[in-house]
């Protein structure tokens, strides 16, 4: 994975450092490091969520793998032709993806799964190589509101440039485009804030600008 989007010796933040060590200590087996970027490196679709989850990507090393909010993700992915294989249990489970790579606005797992607003910023300027990486045409999708605001930081762009909105887009250059969800959490599917059809809807979004 390029160095300029992603350290896995990051320690810019010193609480996020200090609790990794703590969650490393209490469960020997997880991976407990910065998370990195899943998927195709060449990929047109960049999929941005908030942080590693505990029991999830903390745990198994892989974004949204191993917890609740990568089912939903991972089916759709599959269902829309970006993988071979619509689940992803653990970091060595066959999975690839197609044309499309994951990553978080946070790379590390915060406390209470919620990063302070100078954590999110330390960790913006990986997200923003991230982004200048792309090709043309890209799609960037942005799965909640935390997410959504860090994308329009790293390209430079003020909050209310675009307002958060499922399935909402906003072209930020000529070639590429911001599409916007609410995030796949249990609690959003649970609700039914967020729903299999909603969601697909998103997809047929990013398939349509991608075609």
């Amino acid at each position: 994975m390029h160095k300029a989007y992603f350290d896995v010796d990051c320690q810019k933040c010193p609480r996020l450092a200090a609790f990794l060590c703590d969650v490393k200590e209490k469960n020997p087996t997880y991976y407990a490091k910065p998370v990195t970027p899943f998927g195709d490196e060449n990929a047109q679709l960049l999929i941005v969520g908030l942080a590693p989850g505990m029991h999830g990507a903390n745990a198994t090393g892989r974004p949204f793998t191993g917890d609740f909010a990568g089912l939903l993700l991972y089916e759709t992915l599959y269902e829309f032709g970006f993988s071979n294989q619509p689940y992803s249990t653990a970091l060595h489970d066959g999975l690839v993806l197609k044309n499309a790579r994951i990553t978080n606005a946070v790379k590390c797992l915060p406390p209470q799964n919620k990063p302070t607003g100078e954590e999110v910023n330390r960790c913006n300027a990986f997200l923003r190589a991230e982004l200048t990486s792309l090709p043309e045409r890209a799609v960037v999708l942005a799965l909640g509101n935390i997410a959504h605001q860090a994308v329009l930081k790293a390209l430079g762009l003020k909050s209310s440039s675009a307002k958060f909105a499922h399935n909402a887009c906003f072209e930020f250059d000529k070639h590429r485009t911001l599409v916007s969800s609410y995030h796949t959490s249990r609690y959003n599917i649970q609700t039914k804030r967020l729903t299999q059809p909603m969601f697909n809807a998103v997809f047929e979004t990013i398939s349509a600008l991608l075609r």
